[in-house]
């Protein structure tokens, strides 16, 4: 991969490419996805170019540890070492691991047989600081015609509008993201009370610490990277419109959550575009696709304006609150 820009090495940057190690953190919560985490970690353990450590921490669920413990002897398992939450599972998972390169993978995320190998490739670039990939849904019932893809981060999913080929982003997906070790170290702890506590739907821990990585790594570059593939179940509740009403207002207040610690110009500089280019084509898709005969097109239209209009009530809500 050709260098992203002629800039310095950040702070503690992996210069011997062929001999970094890797750290892959799974966390999970519920017993009801078990079968999805064990085809998880069999998919970690499968890799083209499989990690020299897999780290599953257990949030606050002890059955579903000890169960793990004897089913993957050779995985690290640990419990959540502070109060319930995915900021503290990831956390403690860190603190648990050792390698140069931190993974991030959802339990219900399913990784394809490259996506390592094509996620580490970006640090060969020194000043990439951190690398997220391509999070796909897998439907457990089918794509409802009314859920456009502008807002399948509904469903914790790429969506469209991000880049379709490699390019610096502000933050990636939390299903599929990474970190070198000594950004972490440097940057800190994801957040207490910003993101998910076990199912309710709020999120943008990994937006938050993202951009204190950049602040702290001024030379740094988060990479989207396609390639790099995992695909997330998406269970036929989220395929729900009322889980959809819900975590778009969710997502409000945690982007508020995240302005009020950032400032609202960094907070929101991903989602101005978003907001005033991605969501305006995707209405005229919809328009166009419902006068060409496909009314879910309609829906697909309506959906985006009825998605934003609870965003931004979340993140008026948000700023309210103390």
């Amino acid at each position: 991969m050709a260098s992203l820009a002629q800039q310095p090495a950040p702070p503690g940057a992996d210069t011997f490419a062929h001999t970094r190690t890797v750290s892959v953190i799974v966390c999970a919560f519920d017993d009801g996805r078990q079968a999805l985490l064990e085809e998880s970690l069999r998919a970690v353990l499968g890799q083209s170019r499989p990690p020299e450590e897999l780290v599953l921490v257990v949030d606050h669920n002890y059955e579903l540890e000890r169960r793990m413990r004897e089913a993957y002897p050779d995985t690290t398992v640990v419990a959540n070492e502070g109060p319930q939450g995915l900021s503290q599972a990831r956390n403690t998972g860190v603190r648990n691991s050792s390698g140069d390169i931190v993974v991030f993978l959802d339990d219900d995320a399913c990784p394809e047989h490259e996506w390592l190998a094509e996620l580490l490739a970006g640090y060969d670039d020194p000043t990439v600081i951190g690398a997220g990939g391509l999070v796909l849904p897998r439907w457990e019932t089918e794509r409802p015609a009314w859920q456009p893809e502008e807002f399948d981060w509904v469903l914790g999913c790429s969506y469209r509008g991000l880049p379709e080929s490699v390019a610096p982003i502000r933050n990636p997906i939390g299903a599929n993201m990474s970190f070198r070790r000594s950004v972490l170290e440097r940057t800190g702890d994801f957040v207490e009370g910003i993101g998910r506590v076990g199912k309710t739907p709020l999120g943008c821990e990994e937006t938050e610490l993202s951009i204190r990585a950049g602040e702290a790594h001024r030379d740094g570059v988060i990479l989207h990277v396609p390639s790099a593939r995992v695909r997330h179940a998406v269970s036929a509740q989220r395929a729900d419109w009322g889980y959809f009403v819900s975590r778009c207002f969710a997502e409000g207040l945690s982007k508020a959550k995240v302005a009020r610690r950032r400032g609202s110009d960094t907070a929101l500089a991903s989602e101005r575009t978003y907001v005033t280019r991605t969501l305006p084509r995707g209405v005229a898709r919809g328009l166009r696709q419902a006068l060409r005969g496909d009314i879910g097109g309609l829906g697909r239209a309506s959906a985006i304006v009825i998605g934003l209009g609870l965003t931004v009530a979340g993140y008026s809500r948000g700023r309210l609150l103390p």
